[in-house]
């Protein structure tokens, strides 16, 4: 696995993948500009990407997508690891990551990788144009999960 970072203005043609992670467009526009944009590739195949930004205090994993043949590879894993060293390196102590409380497997995801429950933005998704639903549940709230790196 390789991560590559995407300059701000190639960004527009990983609108597709980021859009896995976060169905509304809109939103994803908002912030693909910011921050560092990894794109994950694996045998020169685009498998996804992973998105970071810089916060007061930490750093936050504002997207992570795998296209949907390559998920429950660890691909993910790998991407997310090699990520926090990079920003380890660049003098990062603290990353954060928020998943929608209906994001089960988002949510057993990050804990497997270290993350633990550190608050609730409560009706994050309610300014989503249209409801999400994951596993029966709508999104509602925004749960943040935070790692000491």
């Amino acid at each position: 696995m390789q991560l590559f970072e995407v300059p701000v203005g190639a960004r527009e043609k990983f609108l597709n993948l980021l859009i896995l992670a976060d169905e509304d467009e809109a939103v994803v526009r908002e912030y693909m500009n910011e921050g560092r944009l990894f794109e994950i590739t694996e045998k020169m195949e685009r498998v996804g990407v992973i998105q970071t930004i810089e916060c007061d205090g930490y750093s936050e994993v504002k997207n992570i997508a795998i296209t949907p043949e390559r998920q429950g590879q660890g691909i993910g894993k790998k991407a997310l690891r090699f990520v926090e060293k990079i920003l380890y390196d660049d003098g990062a102590q603290i990353m954060k990551v928020g998943t929608a409380n209906s994001s089960i497997s988002n949510i057993a995801f990050y804990q497997k990788a270290g993350y633990r429950l550190d608050s609730i933005q409560h009706d994050f998704f309610s300014n989503y144009k249209e409801p999400i639903f994951e596993n029966g549940i709508q999104a509602i709230d925004l749960l943040y999960f935070s790692k000491e790196l």
